[in-house]
């Protein structure tokens, strides 16, 4: 891991908070000139602490009202069968997030739908026939308590 100092530490909390402010602005508000402000983003960028930019859409407003947190089992745990689903995860943008988990399911999907029936058609078209799928268990998420990109500094 890459050393970060409070001062960096001050301006990812600015970034992260306030993500349209030019660096000016972040200069001005971690004390910093333009020049140092604009050298730590990049270093923090080259040092992949800033993994990217990215714009955050309410996904209601975009149609999409249903959360499923899916545990997936597979039949079987090789490097192949692994490698395969993990493959055939990345290609569908239903799937917005996937971990690869301990304990009793191999994989936590977070799946994004426009409607149970929605879900229900990614399900049997789609989740249930990803390589080396044994087993999936949904769980429906009924509202969001909290959502936030933003991590502790």
């Amino acid at each position: 891991m890459k050393t970060i100092d409070e001062v960096d530490r001050k301006l990812l909390r600015l970034m992260q908070r306030y993500p349209d402010r030019a660096v000016m602005e972040l200069a001005e508000s971690s004390g910093m000139s333009h020049t140092a402000c604009w050298r730590r983003i990049k270093r923090l960028e080259a040092d992949g602490v800033i993994e990217r930019k990215v714009v955050v859409r309410d996904l209601a407003a975009l149609g999409f009202t249903v959360n499923v947190m899916a545990s997936v089992r597979l039949k079987q745990h090789d490097e192949n069968t692994l490698e395969a689903f993990e493959s055939g995860v990345q290609k569908h943008a239903e799937i917005v997030a996937c971990f690869s988990m301990s304990g009793d399911s191999d994989y936590l999907l977070r799946i994004i739908a426009r409607n149970i029936e929605d879900y229900e058609r990614f399900l049997k078209k789609t989740l249930l026939h990803l390589p080396g799928v044994a087993a999936v268990s949904s769980n429906v998420a009924l509202k969001k308590v909290k959502l936030t990109t933003e991590v502790p500094t």
